[in-house]
Protein backbone atom coordinates (compact mmCIF):
# COMPACT_ATOMS: atom_id res chain seq x y z
CA UNK A 1 0.00 0.00 0.00
CA UNK A 2 1.41 3.40 -0.93
CA UNK A 3 1.04 6.19 1.90
CA UNK A 4 2.79 9.38 2.39
CA UNK A 5 5.42 8.91 5.39
CA UNK A 6 4.87 10.66 8.36
CA UNK A 7 7.82 12.39 9.13
CA UNK A 8 10.53 13.84 7.53
CA UNK A 9 13.66 13.49 9.52
CA UNK A 10 17.19 15.15 8.25
CA UNK A 11 19.85 12.58 8.69
CA UNK A 12 21.82 12.94 11.77
CA UNK A 13 18.66 14.76 13.66
CA UNK A 14 17.11 11.41 15.09
CA UNK A 15 20.34 10.06 16.74
CA UNK A 16 20.86 13.67 18.09
CA UNK A 17 17.58 13.62 19.53
CA UNK A 18 18.16 10.84 21.25
CA UNK A 19 21.44 11.40 23.02
CA UNK A 20 20.31 15.14 24.18
CA UNK A 21 16.90 13.19 26.03
CA UNK A 22 19.17 10.34 27.65
CA UNK A 23 21.52 13.06 28.80
CA UNK A 24 18.59 14.93 30.25
CA UNK A 25 16.46 12.75 31.79
CA UNK A 26 19.00 10.08 33.16
CA UNK A 27 22.24 9.88 33.82
CA UNK A 28 23.50 6.81 31.33
CA UNK A 29 24.92 3.37 32.31
CA UNK A 30 25.64 2.28 28.60
CA UNK A 31 28.52 -0.45 28.73
CA UNK A 32 30.11 -0.25 25.56
CA UNK A 33 31.45 -3.32 25.60
CA UNK A 34 27.40 -5.05 25.34
CA UNK A 35 25.85 -2.10 23.10
CA UNK A 36 23.06 -1.18 25.54
CA UNK A 37 21.95 1.94 26.78
CA UNK A 38 20.19 2.69 29.78
CA UNK A 39 18.24 5.87 30.27
CA UNK A 40 15.03 6.92 32.47
CA UNK A 41 11.40 7.91 31.71
CA UNK A 42 10.94 10.98 31.82
CA UNK A 43 8.29 14.06 31.60
CA UNK A 44 7.31 16.19 29.42
CA UNK A 45 5.57 17.69 26.20
CA UNK A 46 5.18 15.26 23.29
CA UNK A 47 3.96 16.30 20.18
CA UNK A 48 2.81 14.20 17.11
CA UNK A 49 3.23 15.38 13.94
CA UNK A 50 1.88 13.35 10.50
CA UNK A 51 3.14 14.19 7.45
CA UNK A 52 1.23 14.48 3.93
CA UNK A 53 2.35 15.50 0.34
CA UNK A 54 0.05 18.28 -0.78
CA UNK A 55 0.26 21.27 -3.49
CA UNK A 56 -0.95 25.26 -2.81
CA UNK A 57 -4.51 25.90 -4.06
CA UNK A 58 -6.11 29.35 -5.62
CA UNK A 59 -9.34 30.70 -4.08
CA UNK A 60 -10.89 30.40 -6.97
CA UNK A 61 -10.81 30.11 -10.24
CA UNK A 62 -12.71 30.53 -13.51
CA UNK A 63 -12.38 29.66 -17.09
CA UNK A 64 -14.07 32.02 -19.65
CA UNK A 65 -14.73 30.78 -23.06
CA UNK A 66 -16.19 31.31 -26.11
CA UNK A 67 -20.07 30.50 -25.88
CA UNK A 68 -20.52 30.08 -30.10
CA UNK A 69 -18.40 30.22 -33.18
CA UNK A 70 -17.33 33.41 -34.48
CA UNK A 71 -14.45 35.64 -34.02
CA UNK A 72 -12.83 37.36 -31.02
CA UNK A 73 -13.70 41.20 -31.74
CA UNK A 74 -12.25 42.43 -28.23
CA UNK A 75 -9.62 41.51 -26.04
CA UNK A 76 -9.99 44.35 -23.34
CA UNK A 77 -7.08 42.66 -20.48
CA UNK A 78 -3.35 41.62 -20.58
CA UNK A 79 -1.88 38.71 -19.05
CA UNK A 80 -1.02 39.39 -15.37
CA UNK A 81 -3.80 42.32 -15.08
CA UNK A 82 -5.91 42.54 -12.12
CA UNK A 83 -9.85 42.95 -12.61
CA UNK A 84 -12.98 42.80 -10.07
CA UNK A 85 -15.71 40.83 -10.37
CA UNK A 86 -18.27 41.89 -13.48
CA UNK A 87 -15.25 43.37 -15.64
CA UNK A 88 -15.73 43.54 -19.42
CA UNK A 89 -12.46 41.27 -20.44
CA UNK A 90 -13.53 40.03 -23.92
CA UNK A 91 -16.43 40.40 -26.67
CA UNK A 92 -17.11 37.22 -29.24
CA UNK A 93 -18.66 38.29 -32.48
CA UNK A 94 -21.07 35.62 -33.79
CA UNK A 95 -22.81 36.20 -36.81
CA UNK A 96 -24.92 32.99 -36.41
CA UNK A 97 -26.21 34.34 -32.26
CA UNK A 98 -26.82 37.88 -33.77
CA UNK A 99 -28.91 36.14 -37.35
CA UNK A 100 -31.07 34.12 -34.74
CA UNK A 101 -32.01 37.15 -32.24
CA UNK A 102 -32.45 39.03 -35.74
CA UNK A 103 -35.05 36.43 -37.21
CA UNK A 104 -36.46 36.36 -33.42
CA UNK A 105 -37.15 40.15 -33.93
CA UNK A 106 -38.70 39.86 -37.22
CA UNK A 107 -41.01 36.90 -35.73
CA UNK A 108 -42.20 38.91 -32.14
CA UNK A 109 -42.90 41.60 -34.67
CA UNK A 110 -45.25 39.88 -36.73
CA UNK A 111 -46.92 38.40 -33.49
CA UNK A 112 -47.44 41.62 -31.91
CA UNK A 113 -49.16 42.87 -35.17
CA UNK A 114 -51.74 40.10 -35.15
CA UNK A 115 -50.74 38.35 -37.92
CA UNK A 116 -51.51 34.61 -38.76
CA UNK A 117 -53.97 33.43 -36.78
CA UNK A 118 -57.06 35.67 -38.05
CA UNK A 119 -59.94 34.18 -40.20
CA UNK A 120 -59.03 30.13 -39.40
CA UNK A 121 -60.84 27.53 -39.39
CA UNK A 122 -60.84 24.64 -36.74
CA UNK A 123 -58.59 22.32 -39.06
CA UNK A 124 -56.46 25.71 -39.65
CA UNK A 125 -56.33 26.31 -35.63
CA UNK A 126 -55.09 22.91 -35.20
CA UNK A 127 -52.32 23.23 -37.84
CA UNK A 128 -51.01 26.84 -36.27
CA UNK A 129 -51.08 25.73 -33.18
CA UNK A 130 -48.78 22.59 -34.26
CA UNK A 131 -46.23 24.57 -36.03
CA UNK A 132 -46.21 27.22 -33.20
CA UNK A 133 -45.50 24.47 -30.43
CA UNK A 134 -42.63 23.22 -33.21
CA UNK A 135 -41.05 26.78 -33.58
CA UNK A 136 -41.25 27.00 -29.50
CA UNK A 137 -39.53 23.52 -28.89
CA UNK A 138 -36.69 24.84 -31.82
CA UNK A 139 -36.47 27.76 -29.74
CA UNK A 140 -36.11 26.09 -26.44
CA UNK A 141 -33.57 23.46 -27.63
CA UNK A 142 -31.26 26.37 -29.33
CA UNK A 143 -31.32 28.19 -26.18
CA UNK A 144 -30.47 25.33 -24.15
CA UNK A 145 -27.17 24.46 -27.13
CA UNK A 146 -26.42 27.80 -26.49
CA UNK A 147 -26.04 27.97 -22.76
CA UNK A 148 -24.42 25.06 -22.42
CA UNK A 149 -21.27 26.10 -24.34
CA UNK A 150 -20.96 29.02 -21.67
CA UNK A 151 -17.87 28.32 -19.32
CA UNK A 152 -19.57 30.52 -16.53
CA UNK A 153 -20.96 28.07 -14.25
CA UNK A 154 -22.99 30.59 -12.42
CA UNK A 155 -24.36 32.41 -16.02
CA UNK A 156 -24.86 28.98 -17.33
CA UNK A 157 -27.36 27.67 -14.32
CA UNK A 158 -29.13 30.89 -14.71
CA UNK A 159 -29.55 30.58 -18.50
CA UNK A 160 -30.53 27.03 -18.65
CA UNK A 161 -33.04 27.79 -15.63
CA UNK A 162 -34.16 31.10 -18.03
CA UNK A 163 -35.22 28.77 -20.68
CA UNK A 164 -37.03 26.06 -18.32
CA UNK A 165 -38.98 29.03 -16.81
CA UNK A 166 -40.02 29.68 -20.75
CA UNK A 167 -40.71 26.42 -21.49
CA UNK A 168 -43.50 26.02 -18.82
CA UNK A 169 -45.05 29.17 -19.38
CA UNK A 170 -45.52 28.29 -22.75
CA UNK A 171 -46.71 24.61 -22.51
CA UNK A 172 -49.24 26.54 -19.78
CA UNK A 173 -50.40 28.65 -22.72
CA UNK A 174 -50.14 26.33 -25.90
CA UNK A 175 -52.19 23.95 -23.07
CA UNK A 176 -54.78 26.70 -22.82
CA UNK A 177 -55.26 27.09 -26.29
CA UNK A 178 -56.24 23.40 -27.02
CA UNK A 179 -58.57 23.64 -24.11
CA UNK A 180 -60.22 26.80 -25.74
CA UNK A 181 -60.49 24.84 -29.12
CA UNK A 182 -61.82 21.76 -27.29
CA UNK A 183 -64.70 24.09 -25.73
CA UNK A 184 -65.69 25.38 -29.15
CA UNK A 185 -66.09 21.55 -30.94
CA UNK A 186 -67.97 20.99 -27.50
CA UNK A 187 -70.31 24.31 -28.54
CA UNK A 188 -69.97 26.40 -25.33
CA UNK A 189 -67.01 29.17 -26.48
CA UNK A 190 -66.47 30.74 -29.93
CA UNK A 191 -64.16 30.28 -32.51
CA UNK A 192 -63.01 33.76 -32.13
CA UNK A 193 -61.96 33.07 -28.49
CA UNK A 194 -59.83 29.85 -29.24
CA UNK A 195 -58.63 32.22 -32.03
CA UNK A 196 -57.39 34.97 -29.18
CA UNK A 197 -56.03 32.16 -27.07
CA UNK A 198 -53.64 30.84 -29.80
CA UNK A 199 -52.84 34.63 -30.20
CA UNK A 200 -51.60 35.30 -27.36
CA UNK A 201 -49.21 31.52 -27.28
CA UNK A 202 -48.34 33.11 -30.52
CA UNK A 203 -47.11 36.15 -29.21
CA UNK A 204 -45.43 34.56 -25.63
CA UNK A 205 -43.73 31.83 -28.23
CA UNK A 206 -42.17 35.08 -30.27
CA UNK A 207 -41.29 37.05 -27.00
CA UNK A 208 -39.78 34.23 -25.46
CA UNK A 209 -37.82 33.23 -28.65
CA UNK A 210 -36.39 36.89 -28.60
CA UNK A 211 -35.96 36.85 -25.37
CA UNK A 212 -33.68 33.73 -24.84
CA UNK A 213 -31.64 34.53 -28.38
CA UNK A 214 -30.89 38.18 -26.83
CA UNK A 215 -29.91 36.15 -23.48
CA UNK A 216 -27.18 34.18 -25.72
CA UNK A 217 -26.08 37.36 -27.54
CA UNK A 218 -25.36 39.18 -24.09
CA UNK A 219 -23.34 36.52 -23.25
CA UNK A 220 -20.90 36.63 -26.12
CA UNK A 221 -19.72 39.96 -23.62
CA UNK A 222 -17.31 38.08 -21.12
CA UNK A 223 -17.06 39.52 -17.66
CA UNK A 224 -15.05 38.30 -15.41
CA UNK A 225 -17.14 35.84 -12.63
CA UNK A 226 -14.55 36.57 -9.61
CA UNK A 227 -12.35 39.62 -8.92
CA UNK A 228 -8.46 38.12 -9.80
CA UNK A 229 -5.67 37.76 -12.29
CA UNK A 230 -5.61 37.35 -15.71
CA UNK A 231 -4.14 34.38 -17.35
CA UNK A 232 -5.02 34.15 -20.69
CA UNK A 233 -6.21 31.10 -22.32
CA UNK A 234 -7.14 28.13 -20.36
CA UNK A 235 -5.39 26.32 -17.77
CA UNK A 236 -2.11 25.13 -18.65
CA UNK A 237 -1.96 21.14 -19.34
CA UNK A 238 -6.12 21.05 -18.27
CA UNK A 239 -8.81 21.03 -20.05
CA UNK A 240 -10.08 21.70 -23.99
CA UNK A 241 -6.61 23.60 -25.59
CA UNK A 242 -6.83 26.52 -26.97
CA UNK A 243 -6.07 26.95 -30.94
CA UNK A 244 -2.45 26.62 -31.79
CA UNK A 245 -1.62 29.56 -34.43
CA UNK A 246 -1.99 26.78 -37.61
CA UNK A 247 -5.65 27.10 -36.22
CA UNK A 248 -5.69 30.28 -36.28
CA UNK A 249 -4.30 30.86 -40.00
CA UNK A 250 -7.04 27.96 -41.15
CA UNK A 251 -9.73 28.34 -43.12
CA UNK A 252 -12.31 28.83 -40.79
CA UNK A 253 -13.24 25.43 -40.03
CA UNK A 254 -13.26 25.19 -35.71
CA UNK A 255 -9.47 24.44 -34.18
CA UNK A 256 -8.58 20.86 -33.37
CA UNK A 257 -8.22 20.50 -29.82
CA UNK A 258 -4.89 18.75 -30.13
CA UNK A 259 -3.24 20.99 -32.39
CA UNK A 260 -1.42 23.31 -30.05
CA UNK A 261 2.14 23.33 -31.66
CA UNK A 262 5.30 23.58 -28.52
CA UNK A 263 6.58 26.98 -28.22
CA UNK A 264 3.64 28.77 -29.69
CA UNK A 265 1.69 30.88 -27.28
CA UNK A 266 -1.69 29.53 -26.91
CA UNK A 267 -3.29 32.94 -26.06
CA UNK A 268 -6.19 33.70 -28.11
CA UNK A 269 -5.25 37.13 -30.46
CA UNK A 270 -7.82 39.77 -31.33
CA UNK A 271 -9.41 38.68 -34.70
CA UNK A 272 -8.87 35.32 -34.43
CA UNK A 273 -11.38 33.08 -34.81
CA UNK A 274 -13.02 30.81 -32.15
CA UNK A 275 -14.94 27.58 -31.85
CA UNK A 276 -17.46 27.48 -29.53
CA UNK A 277 -15.68 25.99 -26.20
CA UNK A 278 -12.63 28.04 -26.90
CA UNK A 279 -10.96 28.99 -23.47
CA UNK A 280 -10.24 33.08 -23.96
CA UNK A 281 -8.94 34.11 -20.32
CA UNK A 282 -9.03 32.77 -17.13
CA UNK A 283 -9.46 34.62 -13.95
CA UNK A 284 -7.39 33.06 -10.55
CA UNK A 285 -8.52 34.31 -7.41
CA UNK A 286 -5.75 34.50 -5.01
CA UNK A 287 -6.80 36.66 -2.90
CA UNK A 288 -6.90 33.82 -0.34
CA UNK A 289 -4.43 30.52 -0.84
CA UNK A 290 -4.57 27.38 0.55
CA UNK A 291 -3.53 23.77 0.37
CA UNK A 292 -4.54 20.71 -0.61
CA UNK A 293 -2.97 17.71 1.38
CA UNK A 294 -3.24 13.92 0.29
CA UNK A 295 -3.36 12.33 4.18
CA UNK A 296 -3.40 8.15 3.85
CA UNK A 297 -5.96 6.29 5.53
CA UNK A 298 -4.28 5.30 8.52
CA UNK A 299 -3.53 8.87 9.72
CA UNK A 300 -6.62 10.92 8.95
CA UNK A 301 -8.51 9.90 11.66
CA UNK A 302 -6.28 12.22 13.72
CA UNK A 303 -6.49 15.18 11.35
CA UNK A 304 -9.78 17.59 12.38
CA UNK A 305 -10.28 21.19 11.57
CA UNK A 306 -8.57 23.27 13.12
CA UNK A 307 -5.36 21.59 13.75
CA UNK A 308 -2.47 23.75 12.80
CA UNK A 309 0.34 22.94 10.39
CA UNK A 310 3.88 23.88 9.35
CA UNK A 311 4.60 24.00 5.39
CA UNK A 312 7.15 23.20 3.55
CA UNK A 313 7.78 24.06 -0.62
CA UNK A 314 9.84 22.89 -2.99
CA UNK A 315 10.23 26.37 -4.39
CA UNK A 316 11.35 27.94 -1.33
CA UNK A 317 13.76 26.49 0.13
CA UNK A 318 14.29 27.27 3.76
CA UNK A 319 11.04 28.93 4.44
CA UNK A 320 8.48 27.67 6.57
CA UNK A 321 4.62 28.56 6.06
CA UNK A 322 1.83 28.06 8.45
CA UNK A 323 -1.45 26.58 8.13
CA UNK A 324 -4.57 25.45 9.60
CA UNK A 325 -6.82 22.88 8.49
CA UNK A 326 -10.19 24.01 6.92
CA UNK A 327 -12.15 20.93 6.22
CA UNK A 328 -11.49 16.90 5.74
CA UNK A 329 -13.02 14.92 2.72
CA UNK A 330 -15.56 12.53 3.33
CA UNK A 331 -14.97 11.00 0.64
CA UNK A 332 -11.39 9.42 -0.07
CA UNK A 333 -9.14 9.28 -3.26
CA UNK A 334 -8.07 6.16 -4.38
CA UNK A 335 -4.20 5.94 -5.84
CA UNK A 336 -2.69 4.01 -9.07
CA UNK A 337 -1.01 1.93 -6.60
CA UNK A 338 -4.18 0.86 -4.62
CA UNK A 339 -3.41 3.17 -1.59
CA UNK A 340 -6.21 5.18 -0.09
CA UNK A 341 -6.14 8.18 1.32
CA UNK A 342 -8.21 11.52 2.09
CA UNK A 343 -7.72 14.85 0.55
CA UNK A 344 -7.37 17.39 3.52
CA UNK A 345 -7.93 21.62 2.56
CA UNK A 346 -6.22 24.05 4.76
CA UNK A 347 -5.57 27.81 4.74
CA UNK A 348 -2.54 29.07 4.01
CA UNK A 349 -0.43 31.81 5.85
CA UNK A 350 2.72 33.81 5.21
CA UNK A 351 5.91 32.42 5.71
CA UNK A 352 9.69 33.19 6.95
CA UNK A 353 12.85 32.15 6.88
CA UNK A 354 14.89 31.06 9.47
CA UNK A 355 16.18 34.36 9.72
CA UNK A 356 13.03 36.18 9.82
CA UNK A 357 12.75 37.66 6.26
CA UNK A 358 9.63 37.24 4.41
CA UNK A 359 9.28 34.40 2.44
CA UNK A 360 7.91 34.97 -1.38
CA UNK A 361 3.95 34.31 -2.02
CA UNK A 362 3.56 30.85 -3.17
CA UNK A 363 1.66 30.08 -6.92
CA UNK A 364 -0.87 27.54 -7.05
CA UNK A 365 -0.15 24.54 -8.06
CA UNK A 366 3.32 23.97 -6.13
CA UNK A 367 4.36 21.07 -4.28
CA UNK A 368 4.59 21.26 -0.75
CA UNK A 369 5.15 18.80 2.27
CA UNK A 370 2.64 19.34 5.13
CA UNK A 371 3.55 18.41 8.61
CA UNK A 372 0.03 18.30 10.57
CA UNK A 373 0.17 18.71 14.49
CA UNK A 374 -2.48 16.33 14.90
CA UNK A 375 -1.95 15.48 19.22
CA UNK A 376 0.22 17.11 22.03
CA UNK A 377 0.02 15.72 25.24
CA UNK A 378 2.03 17.89 28.38
CA UNK A 379 3.14 16.55 31.41
CA UNK A 380 3.41 13.06 30.08
CA UNK A 381 5.21 10.10 30.53
CA UNK A 382 7.87 10.02 27.74
CA UNK A 383 10.61 7.35 26.46
CA UNK A 384 12.55 7.82 23.04
CA UNK A 385 11.12 6.11 20.45
CA UNK A 386 14.00 3.46 20.86
CA UNK A 387 12.83 2.12 23.87
CA UNK A 388 9.86 1.00 22.27
CA UNK A 389 9.71 -2.69 21.16
CA UNK A 390 7.06 -4.54 19.77
CA UNK A 391 6.32 -8.25 20.81
CA UNK A 392 3.54 -10.18 19.68
CA UNK A 393 1.46 -7.32 18.43
CA UNK A 394 2.08 -6.01 22.19
CA UNK A 395 4.21 -2.58 22.96
CA UNK A 396 7.03 -3.28 25.80
CA UNK A 397 10.11 -1.85 27.47
CA UNK A 398 12.88 -3.16 28.95
CA UNK A 399 13.29 -2.37 32.36
CA UNK A 400 15.73 -2.40 34.70
CA UNK A 401 14.18 -3.98 38.45
CA UNK A 402 16.35 -5.41 41.16
CA UNK A 403 19.49 -5.01 38.53
CA UNK A 404 18.23 -7.16 35.97
CA UNK A 405 16.53 -6.89 32.92
CA UNK A 406 12.67 -7.40 32.54
CA UNK A 407 10.07 -6.87 30.08
CA UNK A 408 6.73 -4.54 30.76
CA UNK A 409 4.04 -3.95 28.33
CA UNK A 410 3.09 -0.41 28.09
CA UNK A 411 0.29 1.32 26.36
CA UNK A 412 1.45 4.18 23.99
CA UNK A 413 -0.67 7.63 23.15
CA UNK A 414 1.36 10.58 21.40
CA UNK A 415 4.00 9.41 19.33
CA UNK A 416 6.60 12.18 18.32
CA UNK A 417 9.57 12.16 15.59
CA UNK A 418 11.67 10.79 18.35
CA UNK A 419 9.80 10.91 21.81
CA UNK A 420 6.84 8.82 22.93
CA UNK A 421 4.30 9.18 25.26
CA UNK A 422 3.47 5.99 27.62
CA UNK A 423 0.11 6.16 29.35
CA UNK A 424 0.45 2.84 31.41
CA UNK A 425 3.08 0.22 32.38
CA UNK A 426 5.57 2.93 33.08
CA UNK A 427 6.28 5.75 35.56
CA UNK A 428 8.64 9.14 34.89
CA UNK A 429 12.26 8.08 36.98
CA UNK A 430 11.79 4.50 35.88
CA UNK A 431 15.29 3.20 34.39
CA UNK A 432 14.84 1.65 30.71
CA UNK A 433 16.70 0.10 28.10
CA UNK A 434 17.05 3.18 25.29
CA UNK A 435 19.50 1.75 22.99
CA UNK A 436 20.63 -1.64 21.90
CA UNK A 437 16.99 -2.84 23.23
CA UNK A 438 17.53 -6.20 20.64
CA UNK A 439 20.53 -7.24 22.50
CA UNK A 440 18.75 -7.34 25.81
CA UNK A 441 17.74 -10.56 27.24
CA UNK A 442 14.90 -11.40 30.49
CA UNK A 443 16.43 -11.85 33.51
CA UNK A 444 20.30 -10.89 32.06
CA UNK A 445 22.20 -8.93 34.73
CA UNK A 446 22.23 -5.45 34.07
CA UNK A 447 25.72 -3.82 33.58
Amino acid sequence: MSRPFRTRVRPGVLALAIVMLVSLTAASCGNDDDGITVGSAARGTVGEIVEAPGSVTARAAATLSAPAAGTLAELRVEAGQKVNKGTVVAVIDSPELEARRESAAQALDQASRGGGSAGLSTAGYTAVRRKTDKQAATAFDDARDAAGKIADANLRGVLLKQVDAAEQQYQAASAAAAATLRSVQRGVASLGEAVDSLSAAQKLQAQQAYDLADAAVEALTLKAPVAGVVQLGGPAGGGAASPSLTDLLSSGSAPAASTALPGVDTAVPKGAYVAAGTPIVTIVDVTALGLSASVDETDVLLVQPGVTATVELDAATGASYSATVRAVDLLPTTSAQGGVSYRVRLDLAAGKYDDGTKAPTPRPGMSAVVRLQVREASDAVTVPASAIVNADGQDTVWTVRNGRYQRVSVKVGVQGEDVVQVTSGLDAGQQIVVGGADLVKAGEKAS
